[in-house]
């Protein structure tokens, strides 16, 4: 069961964190991924986190901007949102691969969360 938190609205240039906390399952034992689903679009990727936390891997949009980290003893992973564009509006959700290896396409991961809206205003 994962849940996302920390979505909201904020002026573009600003900053969020979201959150994805796992209960019911070991963080660790899991890559995660962040995706987000734009107005009227496809859900895309946006970051993934190996489950070790040394690898990490980003969509070409969001590198320099967003960053992706893991804290084990609490179970959550977390994506650090910078410079925010209104582009960057959409619901982000986290996601969790059983499977070694970072994955990019939805394909790759066994659990979802509900997601968290974020938008941002220009």
């Amino acid at each position: 069961h994962l849940v996302e938190s920390g979505g909201g609205l904020v002026q573009a240039g600003g900053s969020l964190r979201l959150s994805c906390a796992a209960s019911g399952r070991t963080f660790s034992e899991y890559n995660m991924g962040w995706f987000r689903q734009p107005p009227s679009k496809e859900r895309e990727f946006v970051a993934a986190i190996s489950r070790s936390g040394d690898s990490t891997y980003y969509e070409p949009s969001v590198k320099g901007r967003f960053t992706i980290s893991g804290d084990n003893a609490r179970n959550t992973v977390y994506l650090q949102m910078n410079s925010l564009k209104p582009e960057d509006t959409a619901v982000y959700y986290c996601a969790a691969r059983r499977l070694y290896g970072l994955g990019v396409t939805l394909e790759a991961y066994d659990y979802w969360g509900q997601g968290t809206q974020v938008t941002v205003s220009s």
